[in-house]
C-alpha cells in the first residue's frame, strides 16, 4: 500500500508576550532561534517558517545584529521564511487601517530582507474575519492558513472568501518530537492525529511541527526517520507550507466558505477575550482613531512625519497580538501595553495640536472622507460667545507648539471647552469658527431630555425612550470564568442597577445632559440640537471581583440577526434569541460553551437600534435585548475549573489588575436608524474635525 505523503514544516509560534513578559520571552527567543540558525546553516533541517511575522526576527536582531548576514542568505536561498505580517494581530479587535498597516510594514521589512513569498498566516487567532481575505488580496496574497473557528464540515483545503486556504485541522501543536517518549509512543500519537487530518485531506497531508515558543530538537531529522519506519500509512517529509499549497492546488475549489469562521464546536475561539481588560480595548480604540486622524493631518499639511507615524503604528500593532489585546496576559504585560497605547496617543495628539497651531485658533478643517454636520467640541483660552462645556487650567496650544516660546507660570490659565454647531462641512474644507444659531429644539428637565427627533424620560425609576419602556438598564452578572471565557452561574440571571435619582447636569442651546444615579454608577445622557443620537457616559465604581456588567437595551421584539462592524465593513450575523449559555455548559473534557456573544469593532445594529461604542467590543443577544459589555472583572488567565470551557487554555496565573477595581468610564451612543446610514452615526462619535 502506498503511504500518504505528509508535508511537515518546522516552525515556532512566537507570542511576543503572554504568560511571561516581552523581555523574558525574548531571551528565550535568543536560545530558540540561535539553534534554528545553526541547524539551517549546517543543513540539519531544510527550512524554517518563522510564524508569518517579522516582529520576532527584529526583536532577535536587536540583540544579535551579527547574525543579519546569515539570515539574509538563508532567506535568499528560501531556507528561512518571514512575513507578511509585522506582528500576528487579532482579526476582530482591530480595524482595517491597522491590519493594512500591519501588512504594509511587515511586507516592506520582509522584502528588504529578501523574502517575496507570503501566506496570510492566521494559525492561532481566535476565529477569522470574513473580510480578512479582501485585505490579503489587496496586498497580492492569494494563500492563507487558518485553524480556530472551522466547523466539522470544512476540509483541509478550501476556498475561504475567494482565497486558497488551508485548515490545519489539528492545529499546530505537533510538539510530540520534543516529548520524552519512545519512538513507538510518538508514532502512535502521530498516527492518531494524522488519521484525523486525513479525514479532511486528500492523499497529501499538512502537519506543522512546533508549538508556542518551542525550539527545534537537534535530532529532528533522525526522529522523523525513525517514526517513518513505524508508520504504516504515512510518510513524513520535511518541507514548507508553500510546498503543500503547490501539491494540492487542485483541491481548493472543491469546497467554498464565504462567511466568517467562528464555530467553536471543534476548536476553542476563546470569545471572552472580546471583553477581558476593557481598559486596554478603550485605549486601543482611542489610539487607533487619533493616530488615523494624525496621519491624515500630517499628509494634508505635509508635516514630514511619515517615519514618526510608522513608529507609532508599530507601537500600536505590537499591542494587538491576540494575547495582548484580548487581555489574556500577565498584569506586567498589560502594564506595558497600557504605556504603549499612551505613547501612541501622545504622538497622535501632538501632531493634531500642531495642525491646530498652524491653522490658527479661529479655523476648523474636516479631515474625514464625508461631509460633517453636528455639534463639535474644541478648546480655547479665548473667551467666545459659545456654550462652555467645561473649564480647566492649562497652557494654550500656541505656547506649547511654538518652538520660539516656552510656557511660564503666568501662562497657566483657564482653557475653555466650547460647543460649536457645524453644518455640511465638506472633506478637506477649512472654515472659520462662528457663533452658533440661537434657535434650538432642545428641552431638559430633572426627569427628561428631548428634542424634535427623540425623547428620553425617567418613568417609575426606569429609562424610557420614545415609546419603549425600560429601554436601557445596567445588569450585573457573576463570572466564574477567566480571561479567555466568561462563565455564568447556572442560576444567575443578573442583578439590575436600580435608578436612585436624576437631575440636570448641563443645559445649552446646542447640548443638554441629564445625570442619572444608580446604586454604583453615574450615567450622563447627552442630546445635541437636531440630533437623533443619545450619548451615554457611564462612570462605574467597581468594588467587587469576578463579575460582568452590561448595558442591556430592549428592542421590543426577538433579535434573530445583527449587523456589526468588522474591519470597517458591515457583517450580518444570525442568532437564536432563546439560546441560554447557562443551559449548555460543557460536561465532558475538551469543549467550549457556545455563546450568544460576538465581537464588534465600533458599531452594532439590532432591530433598527444602532449602537456606536468607544472601545467596547462585545455584544450579547438574548430574547429581545442586545447587551453591550461594559466591563468584565476576572482575576486569572486560565481557570482550570472554568465551567464554560472544560480544558485549560493557558497557565492558571493570577491577574489581579484584570479585576478592574476602581473607576471605570464607558461611552457609547444609541439611535434609531437604517443599517445603510450607519457611517454617519459612527462619524458622530468618531468625527474627524480638527
Amino acid at each position: 500500500m502506498t503511504k500518504k505523503k505528509v508535508i511537515s514544516y518546522l516552525h515556532t509560534h512566537w507570542d511576543r508576550e503572554w504568560y511571561r513578559e516581552f523581555e523574558i520571552f525574548r531571551i528565550r527567543l535568543l536560545r530558540v532561534f540561535d539553534n534554528v540558525l545553526e541547524m539551517l546553516e549546517n543543513s540539519k533541517i531544510p527550512s524554517f517558517y518563522f510564524d508569518g511575522q517579522v516582529g520576532a526576527l527584529l526583536d532577535y536582531l536587536q540583540i544579535r545584529p551579527e547574525k543579519e548576514t546569515l539570515i539574509r542568505d538563508l532567506i535568499k536561498n528560501e531556507k528561512l521564511f518571514i512575513g507578511p505580517s509585522y506582528c500576528l494581530i487579532d482579526e476582530y479587535l482591530t480595524d482595517k487601517t491597522c491590519f493594512e498597516k500591519n501588512l504594509e510594514i511587515g511586507i516592506k521589512i520582509s522584502k528588504e530582507f529578501g523574502c517575496s513569498k507570503f501566506i496570510g498566516y492566521l494559525a492561532d487567532t481566535f476565529g477569522h474575519s470574513k473580510h480578512i481575505t479582501d485585505i490579503f488580496n489587496n496586498f497580492g496574497i492569494d494563500k492563507a492558513v487558518v485553524w480556530r473557528g472551522c466547523n466539522n464540515n470544512i476540509p483541509a483545503d478550501f476556498k475561504f472568501n475567494g482565497v486558497n486556504c488551508v485548515n490545519l485541522v489539528r492545529g499546530y501543536f505537533m510538539d510530540i518530537f520534543a516529548a520524552d517518549l519512545s519512538y513507538e509512543k510518538k508514532a502512535e500519537f502521530l498516527k492518531n492525529n494524522l488519521d484525523k487530518i486525513a479525514e479532511k485531506s486528500s492523499t497529501t497531508l499538512l502537519m506543522p511541527i512546533g508549538a508556542d515558543h518551542l525550539g527545534v530538537p537537534k535530532n529532528i531529522s533522525t526522529q522523523i526517520r525513525e517514526v517513518n519506519s513505524l508508520l504504516e500509512d504515512y510518510q513524513i517529509i520535511l518541507g514548507t507550507p508553500f510546498d503543500y499549497f503547490e501539491e494540492v492546488s487542485e483541491n481548493f475549489n472543491k469546497y467554498k466558505h464565504n462567511n466568517e469562521l467562528r464555530d467553536n464546536s471543534i476548536t476553542f475561539i476563546l470569545q471572552g477575550g472580546y471583553s477581558a481588560r476593557a481598559d486596554l480595548k478603550k485605549l486601543r480604540a482611542e489610539a487607533s482613531y487619533k493616530l488615523d486622524l494624525a496621519n491624515r493631518a500630517q499628509k494634508h499639511f505635509q508635516l514630514n512625519y511619515e517615519n514618526l507615524i510608522e513608529y507609532a503604528y508599530k507601537l500600536l500593532i505590537e499591542n494587538m497580538a491576540h494575547d495582548g489585546i484580548c487581555g489574556c496576559s500577565t498584569d506586567d504585560v498589560h502594564f506595558e501595553n497600557n504605556l504603549k497605547y499612551k505613547k501612541v496617543i501622545q504622538i497622535a495628539q501632538t501632531i493634531i495640536d500642531e495642525v491646530r497651531f498652524k491653522m490658527a485658533d479661529t479655523f476648523i478643517i474636516n479631515l474625514g472622507d464625508k461631509p460633517f454636520s453636528g455639534v463639535i467640541e474644541f478648546d480655547s483660552e479665548i473667551e467666545l460667545p459659545l456654550p462652555i462645556v467645561s473649564t480647566q487650567k492649562g497652557f494654550e496650544n500656541e505656547i506649547l507648539q511654538n518652538t520660539l516660546k516656552i510656557p511660564v507660570t503666568e501662562d497657566y490659565k483657564n482653557i475653555y471647552t466650547y460647543l460649536l454647531e457645524v453644518n455640511n462641512l465638506q472633506p478637506t474644507e477649512m472654515r472659520e469658527k462662528f457663533q452658533s444659531d440661537d434657535n434650538t429644539d432642545l428641552e431638559i428637565g430633572n426627569t427628561y431630555l428631548k428634542n424634535s427627533k427623540i425623547k428620553l424620560e425617567i418613568v417609575d425609576n426606569k429609562i424610557k425612550v420614545n415609546d419603549i419602556d425600560n429601554f436601557i438598564e445596567l445588569v450585573d452578572y457573576k463570572d466564574l470564568g477567566d480571561s479567555y471565557n466568561f462563565a455564568p452561574d447556572e442560576n444567575d440571571y443578573g442583578k439590575i442597577e436600580n435608578i436612585i435619582s436624576s437631575s440636570i447636569e448641563f443645559e445649552s442651546d446646542l447640548r443638554c445632559i441629564l445625570k442619572v444615579l444608580t446604586e454604583k454608577a453615574q450615567i450622563f445622557i447627552s442630546l445635541d440640537k437636531n440630533s437623533d443620537i443619545l450619548d451615554f457616559k457611564i462612570i462605574y465604581e467597581n468594588e467587587k471581583e469576578n463579575h460582568k456588567l452590561q448595558a442591556k437595551i430592549n428592542t421590543q421584539k426577538p433579535i434573530t440577526e445583527t449587523y456589526s462592524e468588522d474591519l470597517n465593513r458591515i457583517l450580518k450575523r444570525n442568532f437564536d434569541p432563546d439560546y441560554d449559555i447557562r443551559k449548555h455548559l460543557p460536561k465532558t473534557k475538551g469543549l467550549e460553551a457556545k455563546t450568544n456573544t460576538a465581537p464588534m469593532q465600533r458599531y452594532v445594529n439590532a432591530n433598527g437600534i444602532g449602537i456606536v461604542t468607544k472601545g467596547l467590543t462585545e455584544y450579547e443577544i438574548y430574547k429581545t435585548s442586545i447587551s453591550i459589555t461594559l466591563l468584565r472583572a476576572t482575576g486569572i488567565i486560565s481557570n482550570p475549573k472554568n465551567p464554560a470551557r472544560s480544558t485549560p487554555a493557558g497557565p492558571p496565573l493570577p491577574t489581579k489588575n484584570s479585576q478592574l477595581l476602581g473607576k471605570n468610564i464607558c461611552e457609547f451612543s444609541v439611535s434609531f436608524h437604517k443599517i445603510e446610514d450607519y457611517e454617519q452615526y459612527i462619524q458622530h462619535t468618531y468625527n474627524y474635525i480638527v
